[in-house]
């Protein structure tokens, strides 16, 4: 389902800092690989590198069998759009907006509204155990709870592919594994493929893989290396 190959990647000018070098990386369909790493590594940028919102300097990157080289903008819009859900350690959950609206963002962008897309954010909120909130705003919610909310969006209009960037690094131990064993079901439930990008063992513990992000590439490893 994602397959990097000699990743490149450098930022700056002048003597640019190179992040990451010769990576590659694959990821089956149906997979949930958590990779680990110290901070500035490059665990961010790989997944940036996977959604298409930054470019290799060398090597190539496809999801899902699709060349991200090969898209244009509207194209890796598209993907984005239709094929990928995201959840960030921040949240990103829009304040002015209900949880129900913040869940159905990505079915509007798709152009799904109506019942269908009503009862679709219904079941993903009950899924998350938020049944009964939509009509809430973010304001009144927890942190666990505004992440529940996150990852109802991501996985509401039932992409392939699930990015996840540090996910619990805000919150206590107890909701954290609380949140990070409800994304793992959440994405089993659905089929989908997923990257977690975390530096906890115990995040990294409910992977079907874990690998490590080193200077020189990426390795096998475990929950609490």
């Amino acid at each position: 389902m994602i397959e990097l190959a000699g990743i490149r990647k450098a930022f700056g000018t002048g003597t640019r800092r190179v992040v990451l070098d010769g990576l590659s990386l694959s990821v089956a369909k149906g997979e949930f690989v958590a990779i680990r790493g110290e901070s500035g590594i490059g665990k961010s940028t790989l997944l940036n590198l996977i959604a298409g919102l930054e470019q290799p300097d060398a090597g190539s990157v496809a999801v899902g069998g699709q060349a991200l080289a090969a898209l244009d903008d509207d194209g890796l819009t598209r993907l984005r759009r239709e094929h990928i859900g995201f959840v960030f350690q921040a949240f990103h959950v829009l304040p002015y907006l209900t949880v129900g609206q913040n869940v159905a963002l990505p079915l509007a962008l798709l152009g799904r509204q109506g019942v269908d897309a009503d009862r679709r954010v219904q079941a993903m909120l009950d899924a998350v155990g938020l049944a009964g909130r939509a009509g809430d705003v973010p304001g009144t919610l927890s942190g666990g709870e505004l992440q529940r909310v996150a990852i109802a969006r991501a996985l509401v209009h039932a992409p392939a592919v699930v990015l996840a960037d540090e996910p619990t690094g805000n919150l206590d131990p107890d909701s954290a594994d609380e949140i990070v064993a409800l994304l793992r079901d959440a994405v089993k439930a659905q089929g989908a493929t997923a990257v977690l990008v975390t530096h906890s063992p115990r995040a990294a513990a409910a992977a079907d893989r874990v690998l490590v992000l080193r200077r020189d590439g990426i390795h096998p490893g475990s929950a609490g290396e």
